[in-house]
C-alpha cells in the first residue's frame, strides 16, 4: 500500500470499530473489547509505519474535491509532514493503552459497549484533525470531539458533578468555537482556499488582508479546546469523568488539539505581532495561575488536571515566540507522561478507596500495595517537574530555549517582549509544577496511619500499560539529538543557562515542598480527615464514582479538604482559599455571564406567556365571541331569513334615497 492510501486508514479503522461496536453492543457483547481495542491498536500501528516511511522529511500531501461550493472548494486532503505523522504515533500509542486499561477499569460496567464506541470514535476524530490538509475536513474532527467529551464526561450521569461537568465543558468549549468558525471563514475568504498548504503559500506571499483579526478569532477557539485561559475552567471539572477518559483527553486528544492547530498554521499567527503578544501574555497567565491552583487541590485528579493546563500553557508560550518544534515537541512529551500520571492516578484510586489526597496521607502502605503505580508515577512526576533525564526535561528546555533567543533578540519572528514573557512566567512555573508534583508524590505515597485491607493485585490490563507509557517518559528526550528533522530541523538541545535555571528552580520548589511537609505532617495524627474511601473491593470505575461522592458528601467541595496538614495549605498562606476555586473563575462567570442570560430568559418567558400569550388568547377568545354571535342568527327557519333579507333590502333602499337627495341639495 502507498503512504497515502495507509494515512486514510489509520482514522479510518477507529471510526470504523466505533460504528460495529455500537451495532453489536446489545446483540454480540463478547465482540465490544475486541472491536475496541483491534482497530485502534492497528491504527496505532499504521501510524508508526507512516512515521517510518515519511522519516522526517519532505511532507506528503494528497487530496481530492469532497465537493464543489461554488466559491471556496472544500478537499479530502492529507498533509503529512513530521509533526502529524509524530502526533498521530502518539494518539494511537495513547488510545490503546486506554482501551486495554478501560476492560479492566469498565469491567462490570453496563454501558462499556457505548462508551468504548465514544472513545474510538475520539480517537478517530483526533487523528482526522492531525492528518487533515483541509480545514473543513479539520473542523469536522475538531467538533465531533467536543461531542464525545460531552458523553465521555457524563459516563457518571448519575452524578450531579458529572452531569454538571459535561454540560459546562459542551458549552465552554463551543463559546471559544464560535469566533473560531468566523476566523476559519475570514481566513478562506483572504486567502481563497480552505487547504492548509495554499493558505500558508498565501501568507507567505503577503495574501492576509486581516491577520490580526483573523490570528485573533482563531486563538478563541484554540483557547476553549486546549483550556488556555479565560476559557480553561472546563477542564478541572471533566475530572468528573472516568479516569481512562481523562488520560484520553489529556495526554492525546481535543486539548492537544489547539496546540497542535497552531503549530499547523503557524505562519498565520506569525503575521501579526499582536496575536503572538496576546499568545504570550495568555499563556504566562495561564502556567502560573494553573500551577498555584494546583497546589491547592485536594482531589488528586484535579490536580493533574491543573496540571495539563500549565503544561499546556509552556506549548503556548513556545508558539508565542514562533517555535512550534519545541510546541510540538513538548506536546508528544507531555503526551506520556501525562497518561502514566492519570492512568496510574486511576490504581491509586482504586486502591485507596478515595481520590483525596488528605485521606491518602493518612494511610499507610499504599505505595507498597500498589508497586507498578507508585514507581511508574514517581518517573513521571519527576518528568512533569522536569527533572533530567526524563522527557519532560529535555521538551521544556526546548520551550525555555526558544523563549530565550526570542527575547535576546537571536531570533526576530516574534516581539522580544514576548520571548521575555514566557521565560519568566515559564521559570516561575518551574517551580511551581516541582511543588506540587512533590506535594502529590507525598500526600499520596508517603501517608502514616492505618493500612487499608489489600483487595489484591490490581488488574494486568491496568498496570501493563503504564510501563508500556513510561518507557517514552523515560527515553523520548534522549532522543533529542537525533530528531531534529521531524521538528522542521531545528536543534532541540537544552542551553546551559536556561537548564540550570530550571532544574535549580525546580528543585528549590521540590526541596521547600518537601520542607513544608515535614512541618506539617506532625498533625496529621491530631487532625484525623473524615472517613470519604468507598468500598475497595469494587470495580475500579464504581469505586471512581462513590470517591467523587464520597468527598463532595464530607467536605461540601470536590476541590478541598479542611486538612491543616496539608503543605500546600502552609506554602499558600491566604491564597489557598482563592486557589483552591481556581481564582473564584467560576463565580466571576455566573455572575457576568449565567446569571444575565438567566434573567434574560425569565424575561422572555414572561413576555411569551403573559404579554404574546395574552393577546394571542384575546384574539382567540373576540373571534370566539364573534362566532357565538353569528351562530344565534343561524336559526334554519327560512322565513326569517327571507324577512331579514327583505328588512336589508328596505333599508339599503332608504339609505340610497336619502344619499342622492343629500347630494341633489348640496
Amino acid at each position: 500500500m502507498t503512504t497515502t492510501t495507509l494515512a486514510a486508514l489509520v482514522p479510518l479503522l477507529p471510526f470504523l470499530g466505533a460504528v460495529a461496536g455500537l451495532a453489536l453492543g446489545r446483540t454480540a457483547p463478547g465482540f465490544v473489547r475486541p472491536l475496541a481495542i483491534l482497530p485502534t491498536l492497528t491504527a496505532a500501528v499504521l501510524a508508526v509505519i507512516v512515521a517510518v516511511r515519511q522519516g522526517g522529511g519532505r511532507a506528503i500531501d494528497a487530496a481530492t474535491q469532497l465537493t464543489p461550493t461554488g466559491s471556496v472548494p472544500i478537499d479530502l486532503a492529507l498533509h503529512l509532514d513530521g509533526f502529524a505523522v509524530l502526533v498521530a504515533v502518539l494518539v494511537g500509542l495513547v488510545a490503546t493503552c486506554v482501551q486495554l486499561y478501560s476492560t479492566a477499569y469498565l469491567r462490570d460496567d453496563a454501558r462499556y459497549p457505548s462508551y468504548a464506541a465514544l472513545v474510538s470514535l475520539f480517537t478517530s476524530a483526533m487523528l482526522l484533525v492531525v492528518y487533515s490538509g483541509d480545514l473543513m475536513v479539520l473542523l469536522v474532527g475538531w467538533e465531533i470531539m467536543g461531542i464525545c467529551s460531552y458523553f465521555l464526561v457524563g459516563h457518571y450521569w448519575e452524578t450531579p458533578e458529572a452531569r454538571a461537568a459535561s454540560l459546562k465543558a459542551f458549552l465552554v468549549t463551543k463559546l471559544g468555537d464560535v469566533p473560531f468558525l468566523i476566523g476559519l471563514f475570514a481566513l478562506a475568504a483572504d486567502t481563497g482556499s480552505f487547504r492548509i498548504t495554499k493558505i500558508l503559500a498565501a501568507v507567505t506571499n503577503g495574501g492576509l488582508d486581516h491577520p490580526t483579526l483573523i490570528a485573533l478569532l482563531l486563538l478563541a477557539g484554540v483557547a476553549g479546546k486546549s483550556a488556555q485561559f479565560p476559557l480553561h475552567t472546563w477542564l478541572p471539572d471533566a475530572m468528573a469523568g472516568p479516569t481512562p477518559v481523562s488520560a484520553l483527553i489529556h495526554a492525546a486528544t481535543m486539548v492537544a488539539a489547539g496546540i497542535y492547530f497552531v503549530a499547523r498554521m503557524l505562519p498565520v499567527f506569525a503575521a501579526s505581532g499582536a496575536a503572538l503578544t496576546v499568545l504570550a501574555v495568555v499563556a504566562a497567565v495561564t502556567m502560573i495561575g494553573s500551577g498555584v491552583a494546583a497546589l491547592a487541590q485536594d482531589d488528586i485528579k484535579r490536580v493533574l488536571a491543573y496540571s495539563t493546563i500549565g503544561q499546556l500553557g509552556y506549548m503556548s508560550g513556545a508558539l508565542a515566540v514562533a517555535d512550534r518544534g519545541a510546541a510540538v515537541f513538548h506536546l508528544i512529551s507531555h503526551g506520556a507522561f501525562k497518561a502514566v500520571l492519570f492512568l496510574a492516578a486511576g490504581v491509586v484510586i482504586h486502591a485507596a478507596g478515595t481520590n483525596s489526597l488528605a485521606a491518602m496521607s493518612r494511610m499507610g502502605g499504599l505505595a507498597r500495595r500498589i508497586p507498578d503505580a507508585y514507581w511508574t508515577m514517581t518517573v513521571a512526576l519527576l518528568a512533569l517537574a522536569a527533572i533530567p533525564p526524563f522527557a519532560g526535561f529535555f521538551s521544556k528546555e526546548a520551550v525555555l530555549v526558544a523563549a530565550e533567543h526570542t527575547a535576546l533578540g537571536d531570533r526576530t519572528v516574534a516581539p522580544a517582549a514576548a520571548g521575555w514573557t514566557i521565560l519568566i512566567a515559564g521559570l516561575l512555573a518551574a517551580v511551581l509544577t516541582a511543588a506540587y508534583a512533590t506535594r502529590l508524590w507525598l500526600l499520596a505515597f508517603r501517608g502514616r496511619g492505618a493500612e487499608l485491607p489489600d483487595h489484591g493485585k490490581q488488574p494486568l490490563a491496568m498496570t501493563s500499560v503504564l510501563w508500556i507509557l513510561a518507557v517514552p517518559t523515560i527515553a523520548f528526550g534522549l532522543t533529542v539529538g537525533t530528531i531534529g528533522d521531524w521538528f522542521d530541523g531545528h536543534a532541540l538541545t537544552p542551553s546551559l543557562t536556561t537548564a540550570v535555571l530550571s532544574t535549580g528552580v525546580g528543585l528549590v520548589g521540590g526541596l521547600v515542598t518537601y520542607g513544608a511537609w515535614r512541618h506539617t505532617t506532625a498533625l496529621a495524627a491530631r487532625t484525623p480527615i473524615g472517613a470519604v474511601a468507598a468500598h475497595p473491593g469494587a470495580e475500579p470505575a464504581l469505586v471512581e464514582a462513590e470517591a467523587m461522592t464520597s468527598h463532595t458528601a464530607a467536605y461540601g467541595t470536590i476541590a478541598d479538604a479542611p486538612d491543616p496538614a496539608d503543605p500546600g495549605r502552609l506554602l499558600l498562606g491566604p491564597l489557598h482559599r482563592h486557589a483552591v476555586t481556581g481564582f473564584h473563575l467560576d463565580a466571576l462567570y455566573t455572575a457576568v455571564f449565567v446569571r444575565p442570560v438567566q434573567g434574560a430568559a425569565r424575561l422572555v418567558r414572561f413576555l411569551d406567556r403573559t404579554v404574546v400569550d395574552t393577546y394571542v388568547n384575546g384574539s382567540a377568545a373576540v373571534t370566539r365571541l364573534l362566532g357565538t354571535a353569528v351562530r344565534r342568527a343561524q336559526t334554519g327557519n327560512v322565513q326569517t331569513y327571507l324577512s331579514a333579507l327583505l328588512a336589508g333590502s328596505l333599508v339599503l333602499a332608504i339609505a340610497a334615497v336619502v344619499f342622492a337627495n343629500v347630494n341633489a341639495g348640496s
